[in-house]
């Protein structure tokens, strides 16, 4: 048994083969530490990508809703940007975040 393990040691294609192996797995530009880096870079940049298409998809129906109903730019209008109409005064009141704790 001894000897048929041996003969397995000092054969030079199974030496070279392991050599290969080892230098493939842990010492190559690409290892197994490497691969599951970028495998992980590419699900975070897969899960961004559909993070923005839903973001794309939902700011599209706003265009068009505000494109079609005069009353929900106007709403969009005061809200976001703050605009008035000449008659009226605005008023903003900030709710100050150390205070909102207590």
């Amino acid at each position: 048994m001894k000897q048929k393990i041996l003969k397995y040691v000092k054969n030079k294609y199974i030496i070279t083969s392991i050599a290969l192996l080892v230098m493939i797995t842990f010492f190559d530009r690409y290892d197994l530490r490497t691969q599951y880096e970028l495998r992980k870079e590419l699900k975070d940049l897969q899960q961004t990508k559909k993070y923005y298409e839903n973001e794309i998809k939902s700011n599209k129906e706003a265009i068009q809703s505000l494109q079609k109903d005069s009353i929900a730019l106007e709403k969009f209008a005061r809200e976001k940007y703050l605009m008035k109409k000449n008659n009226e005064e605005i008023f903003l009141v900030y709710e100050n975040k150390s205070s909102a704790k207590k």
